[in-house]
């Protein structure tokens, strides 16, 4: 969620009245921090996840749930839909028994990895996006984005998944695609800021360690409840780092 938090005394007022459960698997306290924040009338912005975060379904199905985007670093290797596929709906009832609800896969309907899609996409779905101004030069590379469906265990699924972005990273100088991620912000998005939304993190991690110092807490190395619910500038609760 948007926040400006950069005063100790508001950040302090924050963390006393709003302190949040820490027991319990580790989504359920990264949810009951972003339920948090959002009891505290932040401004609502998008949830930025690495890769331990962004990897869980659970995790990103839930803050759908909650009326949020997201932005979720993900691994090479997660299962998706590619564009004009998806999982086989449910089989005609024969009349007998309990009618089938489950979404179906078979040898030729089946999720792909994420790398193997973006490995397969011509030349011309990659571009070069430049998103912000550096201390040294601008910052560039070469990205592509396209509308997949997550393939993650969708044969339990009633329906397919809704689409959402799967955006990729491939510097020219590299052999292969470096960074994936997948994320709900709108169908319409334009690239440039789909990208620059999916670089917050680096100046929300910035700006992290600048409250720190300005609370007196520069030593303060954790990754509990403090760390990850007063998250400065913009985007959302926690900033999953």
């Amino acid at each position: 969620m948007a926040s400006s938090v950069t005063a100790s005394s508001r950040a302090s007022g924050f963390v006393q009245s709003h302190r949040v459960n820490l027991q319990g698997p580790w989504y359920e306290i990264a949810l009951d921090q972003i339920r948090a924040v959002r009891a505290a009338d932040v401004p609502e912005g998008v949830v930025l996840m690495d890769a331990g975060y962004g990897a869980d379904t659970r995790l990103r199905t839930e803050i759908t749930v909650l009326g949020l985007t997201y932005v979720a670093v993900i691994q090479p290797h997660t299962s998706v839909w590619a564009p004009g596929t998806g999982p086989l709906p449910p089989k005609p009832w024969s009349g007998r028994g309990r009618p089938t609800s489950r979404t179906r896969r078979d040898a030729e309907h089946r999720p792909i990895q994420a790398k193997a899609l973006a490995l397969d996409l011509p030349a011309s779905a990659w571009e070069t996006i430049t998103w912000r101004e550096g201390s040294a030069d601008w910052l560039t590379s070469r990205y592509a984005r396209i509308r997949v469906r997550t393939g993650h265990r969708d044969e339990k699924l009633q329906a397919p998944r809704a689409e959402e972005w799967l955006l990729v990273e491939w510097p020219e100088d590299e052999a292969e695609p470096t960074k994936y991620w997948l994320s709900t912000l709108p169908a319409d998005i334009p690239f440039a800021e789909l990208v620059d939304l999916t670089k917050l993190r680096w100046r929300i991690e910035r700006d992290y360690q600048d409250l720190k110092q300005e609370l007196g807490l520069g030593h303060y190395e954790g990754r509990g409840w403090l760390a990850s619910i007063i998250t400065p500038r913009s985007a959302s609760p926690p900033t999953a780092s």
